[in-house]
């Protein structure tokens, strides 16, 4: 067998690390969104965003009920006025210092068509949620979706 990769064999393995995930992102290839022929008669092909928001605080304290109401009426609403769904959960991961945090976590699942304006918006709450309540980090889950209201 051959090591030598052929173009087509390239761009298959492109668009298969694609579909992987986080590859495109530090490609610089956009994923491919979902094709309106992937779904069923009467679905709409969207891009299904689920954000991750730890509420502790680097010190110590957590990002209160009031304050995570008033995070998402200033900057989650205005930018997707059409609506979203937020469930509450707890969560735990490795933060940079190696140390285990476990925190009470808001999960926020955003259905859009995918164009750049939309995920620039996605990426817009997941920066100033970092921004205003210093997280070292916000987790961003994306996937393509068949939708429609019943």
């Amino acid at each position: 067998m051959s090591d030598r990769v052929g173009p087509v064999s390239y761009r298959i393995m492109v668009v298969a690390t694609c579909l992987a995930g986080p590859a495109c992102a530090r490609a610089g290839i956009a994923a491919p969104t979902p094709a309106a022929a992937l779904c069923a008669a009467g679905d709409t092909a969207l891009v299904r965003d689920l954000v991750y928001f730890g509420r502790n605080r680097p010190d110590g304290g957590t990002v209160s009920d009031a304050e995570w109401l008033g995070f998402l009426d200033s900057v989650v609403t205005p930018n997707f006025p059409d609506g979203f769904t937020v469930v509450e959960g707890t969560g735990q991961w490795k933060a940079r210092s190696g140390a285990v945090e476990r925190e009470r976590s808001a999960i926020i699942t955003f259905l859009h068509t995918g164009s750049a304006a939309d995920r620039d918006r996605v990426a817009q709450v997941a920066r100033e949620y970092k921004r205003r309540f210093h997280q070292e980090a916000v987790l961003r889950e994306r996937s393509p979706a068949c939708a429609r209201f019943e």
